[in-house]
């Protein structure tokens, strides 16, 4: 059995419930907002937030309706913000399809996400919970910070893990730590549980971003963005920042700076991709991944007890560090 199928199969009718409620919610008659949304829905993916809920869920005792309008409210604010991050990047490209801003543009992006965000706000009121709706507005926050954060650090000269692992904090490991606490606090957990859950869940979401920025050294059609898109972009990601404090090239600092004031060209972001190679950033960046998923592993054998979610949430570990896309 492939590792989706096993992730998936403790909660496959609860995933299809979900998929069902998600597409309703991203779903307006007619007009130019039908044909936005449609867009959105397109894309899909492997709902990997989701099911991680999903399974915090059951492994503390159970998938219910909170739980579903829980993972739905904030599905709908990811997808909100990948919207207006497009927007923010000048991203031509989401998951191997164009962004919203591209197809249409900014002004209907902008305003599709808002459409998409108070969307999410009225889902995740439908728990009644007053706790997860704090919890989901305060991610928000913490998302749109994570992104001022990341955009601030482009013009900060100096080059630090330390602050590499405050962005990924604030953005997708929170999307994940998100995810495992809300999903325990849905089922009921104790304090105690939902903290326990929430570090795991920020582990495994450190995780899938170093993956991501892995990605990022070697070509791809998948993965849906060029090679050295990052250093595009301005963000310098764990391998290369790696590779620049563990040599001693001023060249190569001198280019790292250039991709922080956005000059860099192409065959200067490939030097520094072949650079951060050779000076063994990704062998570095897997070395971290390895340790993050001893503490999600760990996790996984002191707090889950039934065996189906356990191979899940396994599976789920390996499948962040083994995935191709």
């Amino acid at each position: 059995m492939d590792y989706l199928s096993l992730i998936k199969q403790p909660i496959e009718k609860d995933l299809n419930d979900f998929i069902e409620l998600f597409n309703q919610s991203l779903t307006y008659e007619d007009g130019l907002l039908s044909n936005v949304l449609s867009h959105i829905r397109q894309r899909g993916g492997k709902r990997m937030r989701p099911i991680l809920m999903l399974l915090t869920a059951k492994n503390y005792g159970g998938v219910s309706n909170v739980t579903q309008y829980s993972a739905v409210g904030l599905e709908l604010l990811h997808t909100a913000s990948l919207v207006h991050d497009d927007v923010v990047d000048e991203s031509e490209e989401r998951r191997g399809q164009a962004s919203v801003n591209a197809t249409y543009n900014n002004k209907v992006a902008v305003l599709v996400g808002d459409y998409i965000l108070s969307t999410a706000l009225l889902k995740v009121a439908q728990t009644g919970n007053q706790r997860i709706i704090e919890y989901l507005a305060e991610l928000g926050r913490t998302l749109a910070a994570g992104e001022i954060l990341q955009l601030s650090n482009i013009q900060n000269q100096e080059i630090s893990e330390e602050v590499y692992y405050q962005v990924i904090k604030q953005k997708t490991a929170a999307l994940f730590e998100a995810c495992a606490a809300i999903g325990s606090m849905s089922a009921g957990a104790s304090d105690e549980e939902v903290q326990k859950a929430r570090q795991f869940g920020q582990n495994l979401g450190i995780m899938f971003q170093i993956r991501d920025d892995i990605f990022d050294y070697y070509d791809s059609k998948e993965i849906g963005k060029p090679t050295g898109n990052d250093m595009t972009e301005g963000k310098l990601t764990l391998p290369v920042i790696y590779a620049l404090n563990n040599s001693n090239y001023e060249s190569m600092q001198t280019l790292a700076k250039k991709v922080k004031a956005g000059t860099i060209n192409p065959d200067e972001i490939a030097v520094l991709v072949e650079f951060t190679k050779q000076h063994g950033g990704i062998e570095y960046a897997e070395k971290r991944m390895v340790e993050f998923s001893q503490l999600c592993m760990d996790y996984i054998e002191s707090s889950v007890k039934e065996k189906t979610v356990k191979d899940a949430l396994t599976a789920y570990v390996d499948y962040v560090i083994q995935r191709k896309l």
